[in-house]
């Protein structure tokens, strides 16, 4: 409940600014009403389309088992262990590092990684990234992530439209609608009040789903060590892709982009491996306990 109660909230907000960002830009009840227009198609098209708009954006291609076997049985055991339906599997042609998952829901749900990951990380640490991935679906994280996305890229989109009319302003002597403090508030705040919102339930839910990993392996120093291998990587080789999708990624994507930079989609991974180092030392005890008896 909680988790969805977020993704309306969330959704609220973005929604929100969507619509002023139309009354400013149009003027007027037209504006609103385009607005309303706007927010209402982005919303049910990104709630259905999701999966498809995120894998799209990263260029993701579906495999089959007998492409990968190795990936297939790895994500299959640690599905039987999360009580999870198998999701589709995708590999994003690219060298960087990195994976996701997106869909609604867990019956509709995928998980990408990249040529990158597969090629950088030993079996356990990978294992620890696809765990981290499926508890994002268990979660339901994958829903309010890929809906956030698209709605933040559909307000970064309305921005860039806006800054490319100021560079052609209209002739019409009469035209009076669109409102001149409203389109460079559009073309500079809009797109950054669209990823703070993002980035206002993202940290939280990357810790969740770090702690997750770590319960679903048992082995919370693979995923830790893997966090820092990726983010080392990240700064080498980055990953191109939409900046409105970064939140779904398992690291920054280090796209040297002023936003990016300014604003991190993710907790420190300082701040992450502390955290599993401690769950770590929670399932030694538990372990010792448990040998005890």
């Amino acid at each position: 409940m909680g988790n969805q109660l977020k993704t309306v909230a969330l959704l609220g907000l973005l929604s929100a600014l969507l619509i002023t960002i139309s009354y400013w830009i149009i003027g007027g009840s037209t504006g609103v009403i385009i607005g309303i227009a706007i927010a209402a198609f982005t919303n049910l098209m990104s709630w259905y389309q999701s999966d498809k708009i995120a894998l799209a954006a990263y260029r993701a291609q579906p495999i089959s088992p007998s492409d990968a076997p190795e990936l297939y049985a790895m994500v299959q055991k640690l599905c039987n262990r999360a009580n999870l339906p198998m999701p589709a599997i995708f590999i994003v042609p690219s060298q960087a590092a990195n994976a996701f998952a997106t869909g609604r829901d867990p019956e509709h749900a995928a998980v990408a990684v990249t040529e990158g990951i597969l090629n950088l990380l030993p079996q356990d640490e990978l294992e620890g990234v696809i765990a981290h991935e499926l508890t994002h679906i268990a979660n339901r994280d994958t829903l309010t992530q890929a809906v956030a996305a698209t709605v933040a890229g559909a307000i970064s989109f309305l921005a860039q439209m806006v800054s490319y009319s100021l560079w052609f302003p209209s002739s019409r002597d009469g035209d009076r609608g669109a409102n001149p403090l409203g389109l460079l508030l559009t073309v500079f705040l809009a797109p950054i009040s669209a990823t703070v919102i993002q980035l206002a339930i993202s940290r939280t839910r990357e810790f969740a789903a770090d702690a997750g990993s770590a319960r679903l392996t048992g082995n919370p120093r693979a995923l830790s060590r893997a966090l820092e291998r990726l983010e080392t990587i990240g700064r080498q080789l980055p990953m191109a892709g939409n900046p409105a999708f970064e939140p779904l990624l398992i690291t920054n994507s280090f796209s040297g982009q002023f936003l990016g930079n300014l604003f991190s989609s993710h907790p420190p991974t300082e701040a992450r491996v502390a955290q599993l180092l401690k769950l770590e030392q929670e399932v030694i005890n538990q372990s010792e306990l448990s040998f005890g008896r």
